[in-house]
């Protein structure tokens, strides 16, 4: 294929410029040096008032286009002939704004914009997460009326994977996380001879606060990010759209066994993760500060009021709800490409994070009167 050429000839005393060979990129060669040389000779031939004739160009890319047309100072020239194919990738070419260089990082949004747009995505996935708690409730009215669909298999895989795999880690944590606070406080609550309140601290603040959202933060990076991941799998290889047409509700096979597992398993991640942590704290007290195991244990129901193991079990059901409606939510929207499933995995796990500490810090404030020993 030739390559892109330019014959200058004398024409009623002005320039007349063929054009003939492959104006491609492929045929533009050197990349650089060649672009720039032929670049150069059509804005001198442009600013003498030639005219021009393209019929002997074979082939037209967006490249040549669009080197033909900033050389003409983006505008028609009066004198041109062009065929009409060529013609039409010049059009679109003059539809293209584009600056004779490479343009730098588009500037930063303002701060009103950027707000609103924070708002406004808020907004949108508030409304994808509420439709979808909606067909929820209708797949529970149809399992009521039609007990053998229920997704039994599902819902125990999801609780197996979500629950019972997840206790050595919830464990483990629970575990350093009592150790760690008991031996920072120890050394408090040893300067004002407060020692034996160590049992209400701890008590109060693994059970009510630590035990929910330790687990409510492991369990959005652990289970969560992998239910995203697994229904944007299924996005991509347009598993769920074969659901869909062979008449399988999505929600009922997806969504809900992963959102019932998560509620039934969360309180019980947060009684095993409290009860780690308080076997952790109770050693490293017992270590830092000489408190016998036994004085611990029999202080500890009298200065934590059981209010507080209902009130951190409340948190783990709603935390487990709130975890897989936004893993299945953001799994639904990924697009059927690797960036997206990346970017959906890891909007997921941030924004069950967030959902989850907001969520505590209001039910703080309204249960701030429940719970407290007098």
């Amino acid at each position: 294929m030739p390559a892109a050429t330019i014959e200058v000839i004398d024409h009623e005393g002005l320039p007349l410029a063929r054009l003939a060979g492959s104006w491609t990129l492929a045929r533009l060669s050197p990349p650089i040096a060649g672009i720039a040389r032929i670049d150069a000779r059509l804005r001198d031939l442009s600013k003498r008032g030639a005219a021009w004739n393209l019929h002997g160009v074979t082939r037209l890319d967006s490249v040549g286009a669009l080197l033909l047309w900033r050389a003409w100072g983006r505008r028609w020239p009066a004198a041109l002939d062009v065929p009409p194919a060529h013609r039409h990738v010049l059009e679109r070419a003059a539809g293209i704004v584009a600056g004779d260089g490479l343009r730098g990082p588009p500037a930063p949004p303002s701060g009103l914009v950027f707000a609103g747009s924070v708002v406004l995505t808020a907004a949108k996935n508030l409304l994808g997460i509420v439709a979808l708690v909606g067909r929820m409730v209708l797949d529970l009215a149809h399992l009521f009326a039609h007990p053998a669909d229920i997704p039994w298999r599902e819902f125990s895989a999801n609780l197996y994977k979500s629950g019972a795999r997840a206790l050595p880690v919830t464990a483990l944590i629970g575990f350093l996380i009592g150790v760690v606070l008991s031996y920072l406080t120890s050394l408090q609550l040893k300067v004002f001879g407060a020692d034996i309140y160590i049992v209400n601290l701890l008590g109060i603040s693994i059970v009510r606060e630590l035990g929910p959202v330790l687990v409510a933060v492991l369990v959005a990076g652990r289970s969560g990010s992998a239910m995203t991941a697994q229904i944007g799998v299924m996005r991509v290889t347009e598993e769920i759209d074969a659901l869909a047409t062979i008449g399988v509700s999505r929600t009922l096979r997806l969504v809900l066994p992963k959102v019932a597992a998560l509620a039934v398993a969360m309180p019980l991640l947060v009684v095993w993760c409290s009860a780690a942590g308080i076997v952790g704290g109770m050693i490293s007290a017992h270590l830092q500060m000489d408190l016998s195991y036994g004085f611990f244990m029999d202080t500890l129901p009298r200065v934590v009021p059981v209010a507080n193991v209902w009130i951190g079990l409340g948190k783990g059901f709603v935390f487990g709800i709130l975890v897989a409606l936004i893993a299945c939510h953001f799994g639904l929207k990924v697009q059927p490409n690797t960036e997206s499933l990346s970017s959906m995995t890891t909007t997921s796990v941030v924004t069950a994070i967030t959902v989850v500490i907001m969520v505590d810090a209001v039910a703080a404030i309204l249960t701030r009167n429940l719970g407290m020993p007098v």
